[in-house]
Formats: C-alpha cells, structure tokens, sequence
C-alpha cells in the first residue's frame, strides 16, 4: 500500500494572510486566489490526471493548527486514507479526528513524533 504519494499543501501563520498574499502575487508572481495559491501539475505516470498543490497563509491566531504549538501545517496526499488511518492506529500514530468527506476530497489529521499537526488528504 502506497502511504503518501506527494506534497498536497503547505499551510502557515502570519499576522496579515491578505497582505502576505498580495506581497507574494506582486514580488513572486503566486497565482493568488482566496485562500493562497494552488500550483496545478501532472502525475508523471499518468499525464492524463491532474493534480494541485495548495499554498495558505492563514491568520495567526488561527486554531486550526491544533494542538501543534507550530506556525506551520503541511498537507500530504495520500491514496487509500481509511486504509492508512487504520495501519497507523495499530501503529501507534495519534490520530486527531474522523475522516471527513468535502467534494474535493477527504481529510484526516496525525500527529508526528515532535508534535506537529499534518494533515492527511485523499483527493477525489
């Protein structure tokens, strides 16, 4: 069973996302949109299927990142996530939530060995 097959997003803190937004579409040329930017690719065994990679900067006294202390989250694709949920239970893995269904995909949150929230995502 294949576990995480690449890097859904990067999440993190800062003082003012819309200025942070704006600041990185201006100096960098993100492709900004309301919730950061999302970087459209290929899979490479399969060029017929896209995927995306989401960029968010979220307020800095979100909650959204807890318990983790950190000013960052990063989301993992994965491709059977009740399949891997369960082989990390027996594993030992802190496992935060349910699983929840959105019409673009299905989430769950870990915890790693140091704390931090990652974010588990099976795409449609």
């Amino acid at each position: 069973m294949k576990r995480v097959t690449g890097l859904g997003g990067i999440f993190f803190k800062t003082k003012n996302p819309q200025q942070t937004k704006e600041w990185y579409q201006k100096h960098l040329g993100l492709p900004i949109n309301d919730y950061g930017a999302s970087f459209e690719w290929r899979d490479a065994e399969n060029p017929e299927k896209k995927g995306s990679t989401e960029w968010s900067p979220f307020k800095e006294d979100t909650q959204y990142f807890a318990p983790s202390q950190k000013d960052f989250m990063i989301n993992y694709r994965v491709e059977d996530i009740e399949a891997l949920v369960e082989v990390l239970k027996f594993e030992g893995v802190t496992i935060l939530d349910e699983i929840e269904t959105y019409d673009y995909g299905k989430f769950v949150h870990i915890l790693d060995l140091d704390g931090n929230k990652i974010e588990l995502w099976q795409p449609l």
